[in-house]
């Protein structure tokens, strides 16, 4: 059973920076497309940004563009959403994910299978 661990959220000031990660475990890193996305109060969930099975392709939402930036290691089975200019509407609780083994890259929510438990990023303005 895959499982995935967020872990680096936090509460920071307007401008300030957050690097999240997500552990996985129980699966094979490199072969799962992989996936950020976040949900604030009373909203949808809503894609953020994600990277391919084998980490040369990367999207991300038009919001976020140019202030986070996805990556991931796969000697430490770990992927990474860091975050620079933050802005009090980033606020959410950001949820990592592993998409089906078929996907190569996939920005689409219902094409991933696994999530972590999520992480509480707060930005004050």
């Amino acid at each position: 059973q895959v499982q995935l661990v967020e872990s680096g959220g936090g509460l920071v000031q307007a401008g300030g920076s957050l690097r999240l990660s997500c552990a996985v475990s129980g699966g094979t890193f490199g072969s799962y497309a992989m996936g950020w996305f976040r949900q604030a109060p009373g909203k949808e969930r809503e894609f953020v940004a994600a990277i391919s099975k084998s980490g040369d392709i990367t999207h991300s939402a038009d919001s976020v563009k140019g202030r986070f930036t996805i990556s991931k290691d796969n000697a430490k089975n770990t992927m990474y959403l860091q975050m620079i200019s933050l802005k009090p509407e980033d606020t959410a609780v950001y949820y990592c994910a592993a998409a089906g083994p078929q996907r190569a890259f996939t920005t689409t929510l219902t094409s991933y299978a696994y999530w972590g438990q999520g992480t509480q990023v707060t930005v004050s303005s």
